[in-house]
């Protein structure tokens, strides 16, 4: 399903929210929460107890000396371990390891800076929600045990999803009439100290339903238990009045039926304890393909490997539905079973109920399996079964394509129940060449005895999503990868005799003519359609469209008024282009289901610029008045000052590139000299150089400073070169991949010749790092550019091809079609070519399909058979992404090393003397202490509630 397809599906049945960061990358957080604590099997209970002891000798790490250090003590109530020492420079002492490091107080401050609370708005856009936010987790938190099952991690104890995020509090502030917001209003009457999830509006905007649990005294996390919250009090109160009945959230976890009842998935009462592991297996593990099946699969991590794990699967994903009033009385609703998805129509009569079923498979994850979807009443009735798709283990690899049947069944957001959906004619396979490809269908709920689903219109492309209007209006969207043609089709969904037309027929790749989405309108019903706009002596009905506005000078975003008749527009705002970067996020003035009027129009914008962090402002017409609504602190006020540039240079081959570069604060190029220098991407794949030359992003957006961010690095006096564009591209019949080493190298060639000749980057002190795909280009780079960089840094990476034959990123071609090329592009494969030191660090839990952790192994034992200075790290309990305190702050000390040592070659670790570029600071013994393993600290946390309000780039 394309970006815009699935935002649009959000906005159709999810309450309106948005992440308020301060810093830019969205996060998304682990779909869910916990549940029961049953008794453990034998082995399992020695397997947890090895683990608390585990994190128990962490906890005795602890710093000595340092204000942070006793912070963290402070937090982890851990006592200062004597033995704690400095590291020396001394390369046996440093490999040999001595726990968890800290960074320099410079890069820790920045870190550590308090979260700044995500928003949610009312269904009236009368209240705002600020949900409140903990620093990092620490790393007992990640500690806890997990089952990994069907390609799904699993708290067993809260039954939900493992390493959930949450919020520590709620508060509530109401949108007052002149924009301006009123005193907070603090939610009261849960218990304290209780985690919260899943926080949604009533429709009606009178009620928050929300999760709560709890941290155990074994480091267990509690049950999960839904609270109903009266927004006009603040007084919480548990949903259902019995204390036996819990949330199972590793799927769904509830939804608003209507304004006073729930539908919530629970643990079912009946459930014993988790089936035991048997001693002796019942046999061989066996898997056959005796029928000759084509099945290529990717490296998908978690997968079921027996039945025992499809029964423990079953165990913990299977759910009762209860229907829960606001009263507090509840009734059970059909049979127990795996439930993924609970859906109610929007005139609240039906419900569309997904679950999975046997038989299951061993190498593709849950999200593959047997597949029911049926058509209840709220009242649990079954009213009839839409599709049971079968077991789709052949999916073909190659880009577009789907599973075979029924598939993106929704609802019309704009209809009371009728359904809408779409089917393949081409078997799901992309390589085969059949007109329509995909036909999208539509029935009520009911079909009359012997009514047929009605076509809504054919697509040659794949099929890309549908914004909803009115009878007389919606946008289908199609698509195709390998060409990357993308169309806009207008269709009058209920009337007769009027056919569909092209309205935009574009590149998806050539973002500067990128027309804007539609901006949506909430409807009473709580769903999502396209807003319908008019204006002061006209009669035409107009579009809002909301754009990017990508342009040769950076992204200049517009709201459009635009004739979808005539194809005419007119821009009624456009985001200042001198100073500020601003974008438009929601329509505010949507309280209505009939046609919106120019002059009454409110728009939720957002305001920021390179030192200036991100408010948001409500925006009246007529007038285009502008209230302020938020005024939230600089995060990191010492990085206030930077100097942030959007570079453009050419590459040998033509191809424009941009970058941005980042200089520290106070940095005077005439007086300091050229600085050390990161370098920091990840590349892209292009069908056309025209493409690859755009520019993406503005220069007057704010230098938003995540955790593990390489900006980090501008407090200890670097030069940043944020985002280099890397193309790889392959134009007509040409595959990307096939020049790939040719054109990243080029690339790099370019970037690093670009900061040498502006005098910021000393030619000899650059380093190149990366993440996943970014550390398999650094790990290239090195090996064939050697001349550019003086080391690297390449965190969660894969680096052997071979080791993923099935395709990678976006590679749908199999080690056998392209042998040449995997070979070519794995530097794994010229490990003895790296002559420069090169860290590689990696989650040992790592869940993203093609890095798994061996990949870094095995990397890095070829790199040290051939007597490269390398050094590897691998993180324990964590996966792709970073998230405890402890592993971030010990990934930012070996990289401050790692650059410091072999990035300014005169740095002397031993000692607490200066950089030669007159830093600041050093890095002082304080800040070679190890990190006490339970401090606190703030994750990157985002609303799994509702809709987290992403601005999708257009598929227009």
């Amino acid at each position: 399903m394309s970006l815009l397809s699935k935002v649009s599906h959000r906005f159709s049945s999810l309450s309106l929210s948005l992440s308020l960061s301060s810093r830019r990358t969205l996060h998304l957080s682990s779909h869910h929460c916990s549940l029961a604590s049953s008794p453990l099997p034998l082995h399992r209970k020695r397997f947890a107890q090895r683990r608390r002891m585990a994190s128990c000798r962490l906890a005795t790490l602890v710093p000595l000396c340092s204000s942070a250090a006793e912070h963290s003590v402070a937090d982890s109530g851990a006592t200062p371990s004597p033995s704690s020492s400095p590291i020396q420079d001394d390369e046996d002492d440093f490999a040999s390891g001595v726990g968890y490091r800290l960074p320099p107080k410079e890069i820790r401050d920045i870190v550590d800076a308090p979260p700044l609370p995500v928003l949610s708005f009312s269904p009236h856009r009368d209240k705002i929600l600020f949900l409140k936010r903990r620093a990092l987790p620490p790393l007992s938190d990640l500690a806890k045990p997990e089952e990994k099952l069907a390609g799904v991690r699993i708290d067993g104890n809260s039954n939900a999803r493992s390493r959930m995020s949450f919020y520590t509090g709620i508060g509530i502030h109401s949108l007052l009439d002149d924009g301006s917001l009123g005193p907070e209003k603090e939610i009261f009457g849960y218990p304290e100290g209780a985690k919260i999830n899943f926080v949604t509006w009533s429709r009606d905007g009178r009620h928050l339903a929300f999760a709560i649990r709890f941290d155990e005294e074994d480091n267990t996390s509690s049950k999960l238990t839904v609270w109903i919250a009266d927004v006009e009090s603040g007084k919480a109160r548990p949903l259902i009045n019995s204390p036996d009945v819990y949330l199972n959230a590793v799927f769904e976890s509830f939804v608003w039926v209507n304004d006073s009842t729930l539908l919530v998935c629970t643990i079912p009462l009946s459930r014993g304890k988790p089936p035991r592991k048997p001693l002796v297996p019942s046999g061989p593990k066996i898997q056959s393909n005796e029928q000759q099946n084509v099945i290529q699969v990717r490296t998908y991590q978690d997968l079921l490997k027996d039945e025992y794990d499809a029964d423990l699967f079953d165990y913990y994903a299977t759910s009762q539905l209860v229907l829960a009033s606001l009263d507090g009385t509840f009734k059970p609703i059909g049979p127990p079973a795996l439930y993924t998805s609970i859906d109610p129509s929007p005139d609240e009569k039906y419900v569309m109920v997904t679950s999975i079923h046997r038989p299951y498979s061993f190498i593709v994850p849950c999200g593959r399996f047997p597949k029911k979807v049926e058509l209840w009443t709220t009242e649990g009735k079954v009213v009839r079964e839409i599709c049971d798709l079968p077991l789709a283990e052949d999916i073909p690899i190659v880009s577009n394509s789907v599973r075979k049947g029924k598939r993106s069944i929704n609802w019309r957001p704009d209809k009371q129940s009728t359904l809408y959906w779409v089917e393949t004619q081409d078997g799901g396979d992309a390589k085969v060449e059949v007109s329509p490809r995909d036909i999208i269908y539509m029935e009520p709920a009911e079909p009359l005895n012997g009514e047929q689903p009605e076509i809504l219109h054919n697509l040659d492309l794949r099929y890309g999503g549908i914004s909803w209007c009115d009878e007389s209006l919606a946008l289908v969207y199609e698509s195709w990868y390998k060409t990357r043609k993308t169309r806009t089709w207008v269709v009058a969904p209920d009337q007769k005799g009027v056919g569909p037309r092209i309205l935009f027929d574009r590149s998806s790749e050539d973002v500067y003519s990128d027309p804007g989405s539609p901006m949506m309108r909430r409807t009473a019903a709580g769903t999502y359609v396209i807003a319908k706009i008019k204006k002061d002596g006209d009669d035409n009905i107009y579009l809002l469209l909301n754009g990017m506005g990508a342009t040769p000078e950076g992204n200049i975003p517009f709201l459009d008024l635009f004739d979808i008749e005539t194809g005419s527009k007119e821009r009624i705002w456009e985001s200042d282009k001198e100073k500020h970067y601003e974008t438009v996020i929601a329509l505010m003035s949507d309280q209505t289901d009939s046609t919106l009027h120019l002059n009454q129009l409110k728009i939720l914008t957002s305001k920021e610029s390179k030192t200036e962090n991100t408010q948001y402002f409500l925006q009246f017409w007529p007038e285009k008045r502008r209230v302020q609504i938020t005024n939230f602190p600089h995060p990191y006020p010492q990085l206030q000052s930077l100097h942030k540039e959007m570079i453009r240079y050419e590459r040998k081959d033509g191809v424009q590139l941009t970058a941005t570069l980042y200089l520290p604060p106070g940095y005077d190029p005439s007086v300091d000299g050229p600085l050390p220098c990161l370098v920091w991407s990840y590349p892209g794949e292009f069908k056309s150089k025209d493409a690859a030359g755009q520019v993406r992003g503005s220069p007057n957006e704010f230098a938003g400073i995540g955790a593990t961010s390489p900006l980090l690095w501008l407090a200890r006096r670097f030069a940043i070169l944020s985002g280099p564009t890397i193309p790889i591209i392959g134009e007509g019949e040409e595959e990307a991949n096939d020049r790939y080493v040719e054109q990243l190298v080029a690339s790099a060639e370019a970037a690093v010749e670009e900061v040498v000749r502006r005098g910021v980057a000393h030619p000899s002190k650059i380093a190149v790092g990366g993440h996943s795909y970014g550390a398999f280009m650094t790990a290239n780079l090195l090996a064939h550019a050697p001349h550019l960089f003086c080391c690297g840094v390449a965190r969660s990476g894969a680096y052997n091809r071979t080791l993923t034959p099935f395709g990678f990123q976006n590679e749908d071609r199999t080690l056998w079609e392209a042998t040449n090329t995997y070979v070519e592009m794995s530097p794994f494969m010229s490990a003895n070519k790296i002559k420069k030191p090169i860290l590689l660090i990696h989650g040992e839990e790592d869940n993203n399909s093609g890095t798994l952790t061996l990949q870094s192994d095995r990397f890095f034992t070829a790199l040290k058979g051939h007597g490269a200075l390398c050094r590897l790290v691998i993180l324990p309990y964590e996966s792709h992404g970073y998230s405890a305190r402890e592993s971030i702050m010990h990934v930012l000390w070996e990289t401050d090393r790692w650059l410091r040592k072999y990035c300014e070659p005169n740095y002397d670790l031993s000692s607490n003397k200066d950089t030669p570029q007159n830093s600041t600071t050093a890095i002082n013994s304080e800040n070679d202490k190890a990190l006490s393993a339970s401090g606190g600290g703030a994750a990157h946390e985002s609303s799994e509630f509702g809709e987290l309000l992403c601005k999708p780039r257009s598929l227009l």
